[in-house]
């Protein structure tokens, strides 16, 4: 792999990691009940975020593709 673009793979893998620790991912549920020609529904919104070692994988594997990249260079 190309030096630069394991520097630019490892600074990416800590910009996601960063936001994986700070950006709550939404997601939509709808709950609906059918009976016949009628429906009733719900609709409920959440705002999850990843776990944390999610995001600290990222920024590790992150920051050791930067230093394997500088131990080469």
């Amino acid at each position: 792999m190309d030096m630069k673009a394991t520097f630019w793979l490892g600074l990416a893998l800590i910009v996601l990691g960063v936001a994986a620790l700070i950006v709550p991912i939404p997601r939509t549920e709808n709950h609906d009940l059918r009976a016949g020609g009628i429906t009733l529904g719900v609709e409920t919104h959440h705002d999850e975020k990843l776990p944390p070692y999610v995001g600290a994988i990222m920024i590790v594997a992150g920051v050791g593709l930067i230093a394997a990249q500088k131990l080469k260079a």
